[in-house]
């Protein structure tokens, strides 16, 4: 079965075209006008030069669409994910947490859950790569990586009061 292949025409004053042909072999594509709409459009399978279906969306309403493509962004926690399996996600730490004012390597975070702690955010400050004696506070938003089950057990841990 073939991939599926991307293309992309520059549009003079109107904007961009992006068609993509599925491993199915169908035609679609998503017209991004400079006033911030898209067009997006469904070719018929038997002609794929004849279009089946065509909508005008807002700019939001494109990228509520194209969030939706995307399920692993049901958690407004959630920062990214890949093929690999991996996610990186923020995960709050409350000022009543266990691990308020405690350093970060007393939570052993990657030697029980696997995950890597990549920056802490604190007030208007990213602290990137923190130690292990860094000091947690409440407030502050760790920045973690690795497994779904991971960073769920590493957001468990956090939780703890």
């Amino acid at each position: 079965m073939p991939a599926p292949r991307m293309s992309t025409t520059p549009l003079p004053g109107i904007g961009v075209q992006y068609d993509l042909t599925t491993r199915e072999q169908r035609h679609l594509s998503v017209v991004a006008h400079r006033d911030g709409t898209r067009t997006f459009n469904a070719y018929r399978s038997d002609d794929p030069d004849a279009c089946a279906l065509s909508l005008r969306l807002t700019g939001s309403e494109a990228a509520l669409l194209a969030d939706s493509m995307a399920p692993q962004d049901h958690s407004p926690s959630l920062l990214y994910t890949t093929d690999l399996g991996l996610v990186a996600e923020r995960i709050p730490l409350s000022g009543s947490s266990h691990w308020n004012g405690r350093v970060l390597g007393d939570t052993c975070l990657r030697t029980e859950t696997g995950v890597s702690i990549v920056a802490v955010l604190r007030r208007s400050e990213a602290i990137p790569s923190p130690t292990p004696d860094f000091r947690l506070a409440g407030g502050d938003t760790l920045i973690v990586i690795g497994t779904r089950e991971g960073v769920d057990a590493a957001a468990a841990i956090l939780e703890r009061e």
